[in-house]
């Protein structure tokens, strides 16, 4: 009851929304099911990487890498998937590749101390020479990612169309944001994470190990950019391209800060630029305008919505400081 009270009005918004979503199924279902079906294929990797810098940022670093980890994952699923002639092993693949990037951000800001936007301007650098320069087209995977119909939940108008009948990787982004949610704020692990973004130094005079937290945090955070690059390449298409993330990395960030670095929030942030997305798709046989700025819509959005939440919104209170022991931060 306390959370709902706090976040009245963010509940009533998300009612009103839902209730003109199933007013609009009702009265055109075919548009409105493709419309929300584009807009969770849009959210899928923008709530993973999203949940990369949540888990990054309330352990108290910034990691402007994502779309570098993303890319990464992308490449390396695709081609792992190509060369072994397994899905499964590609995703896994992917989701090392987003571990082992998010590894290197933890060690050079953690260990190292470098400045950490400069770190996540070295992933999204790297990130682009590297699969640039490996890539090699031709390459194809014998077999499509498996649509999963869930009993029960995919019988629910508008909504099991949606969420229930999909892929494994947009089902693991849909799980992972009420799991994310609990665990950081409902277990014993997110409150120590939550204390070393906030008060590091109070964390650590509690016995709390910061700088091995930060480590470990930022390392497996990048699960989900890893999963979010596997589903870009396997899941949205069958196939890699250079610069294929497109931004998507960016935009999370942007969502993440939109969203509060909380994962409810942040799921319903994406989603809102998904819906954007796919009204722009749907604008462009109406509307006599170049298709060029039509697409730019979700982009000009994100700058509106950052001006918006300037202000409002409170980053945690340590992310983007480093820590030393010993040393007040």
């Amino acid at each position: 009851m306390t959370t709902l009270r706090e976040n009245r009005l963010v509940a009533a918004a998300i009612a009103a929304v839902v209730v003109a979503s199933f007013v609009f199924y009702f009265v055109n279902q075919n548009v409105a099911t493709s419309m929300f079906k584009g807009a969770w294929f849009f959210a899928v990797p923008l709530v993973l990487g999203a949940l990369t810098g949540v888990v990054g940022e309330r352990s108290g670093v910034v990691n402007i890498g994502i779309e570098g980890q993303m890319l990464v994952a992308a490449f390396t699923a695709f081609f792992t998937a190509a060369a072994t002639q397994s899905l499964v092993m590609g995703v896994v693949a992917g989701m090392l590749a987003g571990i082992a990037m998010g590894a290197f951000l933890a060690l050079t800001t953690v260990k190292a101390l470098m400045d950490q936007i400069i770190a996540g301007v070295v992933i999204n650098i790297v990130a682009t020479g590297l699969t640039s320069f490996f890539y090699r087209p031709g390459k194809v995977l014998t077999a499509n990612m498996p649509q999963w119909d869930i009993p029960l939940l995919s019988k629910i108008p508008l909504i099991g169309d949606v969420f229930f009948q999909t892929g494994p990787i947009a089902l693991f982004a849909l799980l992972s944001v009420p799991v994310m949610h609990y665990a950081l704020f409902s277990t014993r692990w997110g409150l120590r994470t939550r204390a070393i973004g906030e008060y590091p130094s109070a964390a650590d005079t509690a016995g709390i190990d910061v700088i091995r937290m930060r480590l470990v945090n930022v390392a497996l955070g990048g699960i989900f950019a890893g999963a979010a690059g596997a589903f870009l390449s396997m899941e949205a298409t069958a196939g890699f391209e250079r610069g294929m993330t497109a931004g998507r990395g960016f935009l999370a960030l942007a969502i993440l800060i939109f969203g509060g670095w909380r994962p409810l929030r942040v799921f319903a942030a994406a989603l809102f630029f998904g819906f954007t997305n796919a009204l722009a798709s749907q604008l462009q046989g109406v509307v006599h305008i170049p298709q060029q700025f039509i697409t730019l819509l979700p982009y000009v959005l994100t700058l509106i919505v950052l001006a918006v939440a300037a202000g409002r919104v409170r980053a945690p209170g340590a992310v983007g400081q480093p820590f030393v022991k010993g040393v007040e931060s």
